[in-house]
């Protein structure tokens, strides 16, 4: 039988008891048992946009990795919690809902896209949250949300900032053109782009002679073509979404359209997957995009993401190169982290306030958002294929492929105008 404690002795066998609990409690240090700091988002891992959505988690996870890695932020560590949005607008608000009620996130980010982010916005409004989309086209023009934010460099107005330049590079060209085509998924996203296209070509002084909407749903994009073919445009500007953007290629060439200049706003040519797809019939077409790896562009630390991303991309299934989206996925969680160390708190005040105040350094450069949240610099890049041969990858990483015809500061190379000359 055990022995009783009396006095001294139970005093001592108290305090060593408390000893024993006490060590028994891990530390709560960086890392260890410290409350994460939770950031929510959706993602489109499956749907018509899936094969950008997990290039851009994978890129998500590595910022986490490396934030994790450095101390976390305010000394705690971040995880990363999202559900798959389907790229399907109608998931998105109750996603929203059971991130910020269920789950209780600290902390939001955006969706991929315009017609995924805009119909989160009456949720993150309604809960006050700082909210950081990712390639949202103008999804703020009709809110004018004060915490929200833009990762699409269309500059301080998006709707002709993402085809400015695209119109810049038409009217440069001799003989200038002087009539445009214009057709766009009947789509958010898509109505943004046409929008913006018609009253840049009202400034530029081009006479349109086609403007229509297709549905979503279309399969066959010839007879499209063919309606715009009979209107003999000099110029045709598309609006599209990445399977589309595929039909729509295929049809062009088909059809055998004659423009002197085409595309414009067709989102899924920059992802690897449909560049390895259509191959050679991509030459000739000007298109819009956002990094490409010019020595114009290699901002700091976008060589070493880019590395750790290609180095799990085939594993993972996603995009080999990882060139369009991911590098600003990553740099959506720099800004967002980046504000949350400066301030030092989670406020969703002072991180709207931080993030408008001050130039974000990021590996896709640095950015100062102005009106709107959108960025005060219009970064929006026009390329052309060339010289593309055959369906390997390996091409796609020389420049000489995808040339950088606007902005001036980027520019690696010249025009093949018109079109059809660069199929010869």
């Amino acid at each position: 039988m055990m022995k009783s404690l009396r006095g001294g002795d139970a005093a001592r066998g108290c305090v060593a008891a408390l000893i024993l609990a006490l060590a028994a409690i891990p530390s709560a240090g960086p890392g260890r048992t410290a409350e994460p700091i939770k950031i929510g988002f959706g993602m489109a891992l499956t749907g018509g946009l899936a094969a950008n959505g997990k290039s851009a988690l994978l890129a998500m996870k590595i910022w986490e990795e490396d934030t994790n890695a450095n101390g976390g932020l305010l000394e705690r560590p971040v995880r990363l919690i999202y559900y798959d949005d389907q790229s399907n607008p109608a998931a998105v608000p109750g996603l929203f809902t059971k991130l910020l009620e269920v789950d209780k996130v600290d902390l939001v980010v955006g969706d991929y896209g315009t017609n995924l982010l805009a119909p989160a916005m009456p949720v993150i409004i309604s809960h006050n949250m700082a909210f950081i989309g990712l390639f949202g086209l103008a999804v703020n023009s009709e809110f004018n949300y004060p915490k929200y934010f833009s990762t699409f460099p269309t500059g301080p107005d998006p709707k002709t900032g993402f085809s400015k330049g695209f119109f810049s590079v038409a009217m440069a060209q001799n003989p200038k053109p002087k009539t445009i085509a214009i057709a766009a998924a009947d789509a958010e996203f898509a109505h943004n782009a046409a929008d913006g296209a018609r009253l840049n070509a009202k400034a530029a002084g081009l006479q349109i002679v086609y403007d229509r909407t297709y549905p979503p749903s279309t399969v066959d994009y010839t007879p499209i073509v063919r309606a715009i073919q009979a209107t003999n445009p000099d110029i045709l500007y598309v609006g599209s979404y990445p399977l589309d953007s595929v039909g729509m290629v295929r049809a062009i060439k088909e059809v055998g359209l004659n423009v002197k200049l085409c595309c414009g706003g067709m989102v899924g040519l920059q992802y690897t997957a449909f560049k390895t797809q259509l191959g050679s019939l991509l030459n000739g077409i000007v298109n819009y995009d956002v990094w490409l790896p010019a020595p114009t562009m290699m901002f700091p630390g976008i060589a070493d993401f880019l590395k750790k991303y290609q180095e799990r991309a085939v594993a993972e299934g996603v995009d080999p190169l990882g060139y369009y989206l991911p590098p600003f996925a990553y740099a959506q969680l720099q800004i967002l982290g980046e504000a949350v160390q400066a301030t030092q708190s989670l406020d969703q005040d002072k991180l709207a306030d931080y993030i408008r105040d001050h130039t974000m350094k990021t590996v896709v450069g640095d950015l100062k958002f102005g009106k709107g949240g959108e960025w005060t610099e219009p970064r929006v890049l026009q390329i052309q294929f060339q010289e593309v041969k055959g369906n390997g990858v390996e091409q796609f990483k020389n420049p000489g492929t995808q040339v950088i015809l606007s902005p001036k500061a980027y520019v690696s190379g010249k025009i093949i105008y018109p079109y059809g000359d660069a199929n010869k």
